[in-house]
């Protein structure tokens, strides 16, 4: 009996272990618990934090997390909003920790828990082949329509 369960608990934590570097299709909920812009401009930021996304899904170090962050304070900074960005800095440095089970944490596009890892070859080239499949227009309301 015990052998018996000592098989299935190597059996499970093979088949666990084989799916933790197995990339997810990447998502991206814009603004993760944030606004997507203001009142008269909705989605003012979004490009910003669909960005953001994209960094946060393929995850990596502790400094690639900070320099991802720094990205997005200063995108929404640019578009004009200083005080919103310093706000959104605070929230991502904050809630996206890579040791929290959320669905936008640092590399959420891989098995929890990560934690801060710098990505391998194999997983670079995981992350590059997906991003070739990635569109983005999807998360954007098309020119058009914005009017």
């Amino acid at each position: 009996m015990l052998n018996k369960s000592l098989l299935y608990l190597t059996l499970s934590i093979c088949v666990m272990s084989s799916n933790a570097n197995e990339l997810k299709p990447f998502t991206s909920d814009g603004c993760s618990l944030f606004p997507d812009g203001t009142v008269e401009q909705q989605e003012l930021w979004l490009t910003c934090c669909v960005a953001h996304d994209f960094d946060y899904w393929q995850g990596g170090s502790a400094i690639q997390r900070k320099e991802s962050d720094e990205r997005l304070k200063q995108c929404v900074k640019e578009v004009g909003e200083p005080i919103i960005a310093n706000m959104m800095l605070a929230g991502v440095r904050v809630g996206g920790s890579p040791y929290l089970p959320t669905p936008f944490r640092w590399g959420y596009g891989w098995s929890y828990p990560r934690g801060y890892k710098v990505l391998s070859k194999s997983e670079r080239q995981q992350v590059e082949r997906a991003a070739i499949d990635v569109k983005l227009e999807q998360y954007f309301i098309p020119e058009t329509k914005k009017q």
